[in-house]
Parts: C-alpha cells; structure tokens; sequence
C-alpha cells in the first residue's frame, strides 16, 4: 500500500506539470484509476517471469499498477505521446520499480512478442488488435466501459473469432463503487484470432 500511496503523490506532483489525468478527477486518482488499472490482476493474476505491453500507457495505467502488484513480472509501458511516457518513466523510477521499461513508440514498431498485452481503452477494439495482432503470445486484457457488446461483435465478425474466444468480467464484480459500474475487462484470447475476413 506504501507504494500505491507513494505513486499517488508523484502523479499528484507531475499532473501539475504534464496533464496525464483529468485535473478534475485528480482527487480520485487512487479510486478510478490506480484500482481500475488493478481490475485486470484480479481477473488474471500475473506470473513471475512473464512479460506484458502496456499499449498507449499514457503516463502509465494500466501498467504502473500492475507492475507494482505483480514485481516478478516484466512490464513495457508504450505511448507515441513523449510527454506522456516521459511522466511514466519518472514514476516507475522514483518508485524504484526495475521491472518496468518505459518507450516513447507505436506498438506496432517494438520488437519482438509478449506474453500478454493490456491497454485502458484507448480506442475501439476493431482499430486496437492490428496494432498488437503480432505483439502477444496468450490474451489481450483490455479495460473498457458502456455497452461493449457491439463492439465485441464488430471485433468478432471483423477478424472471424468464433463464439467463446472473447471474454467480459464485470469489475463491478469486485469493486463496488458505482463508478465501475458499467466497467469491463475484456480478454480476447491468441489461440482464437484469425485473419480479418476480406471486405465486400
């Protein structure tokens, strides 16, 4: 806890100088975007050795959390933003958080494959999974709000996953608040994903 306390004060002290949260949700840092970002562990607890993208981090949610949740677990913080990485990486420094690589790039430019990929709802799933669909070895967690049900479908219909290959947890299922609500983890997993069917 001393570290999720910690992280909130230097988020405090850097939204001051780069906007990375809402300065009207700044308050509610600890609630609506440190335990959101922890939704996905509860869901899927990480495991030592195992390595996680953090596609458009932002200035690190969901992936500062995690990593200070999960520290036998190697965690790669993206976002084209520089200015937003450059917040990330200062925060996972000053936490001293050593199994946390913060890089200034697209997803789709990184090297290599994950294990998992997580990301905070940073658009639609049908324009996130061609930024990642080479980047994963087992699921993509993604936390996302509203009604997700069409854009599960869209998702499906687009890349031909069949029945059972996507997810939904309700967060709500584990924090009460009234804020999550409507809150998802959705996990789409890598043995089901297909090539987009062609367009007619």
């Amino acid at each position: 806890m001393s570290k999720f306390d910690e992280a909130v004060a230097l988020y405090r002290e850097w939204n001051g100088k780069i906007n990375v949260v809402s300065r009207k949700d700044i308050d509610n840092l600890y609630e609506h975007h440190i335990l959101h970002s922890l939704a996905i562990g509860e869901y899927h607890p990480f495991q030592p050795g195992e390595t996680v993208l953090d596609v458009g981090t932002g200035g690190g949610f969901p992936g500062i959390p995690l990593a200070i949740q999960f520290p036998g677990t190697q965690f790669t913080l993206c976002d084209s933003i520089a200015k937003k990485i450059k917040v990330a990486q200062a925060v996972a420094e000053a936490l001293g958080l050593d199994n946390v690589v913060c890089v200034n790039a697209r997803a789709e430019s990184l090297p290599g494959s994950y294990d998992y990929v997580v990301s905070r709802a940073v658009t639609t799933l049908e324009n996130f999974y061609p930024w990642v669909k080479d980047k994963f070895r087992k699921n993509i967690f993604y936390l996302k709000g509203g009604d997700v049900n069409a854009e599960i479908a869209d998702l499906m219909r687009r890349f031909g996953l069949p029945k059972g290959s996507v997810h939904t947890w309700r967060v709500d299922s584990w924090l009460t608040d009234n804020y999550f609500s409507e809150k998802f983890v959705i996990d789409i997993e890598k043995n089901y994903l297909c090539s987009p069917k062609s367009e007619k």
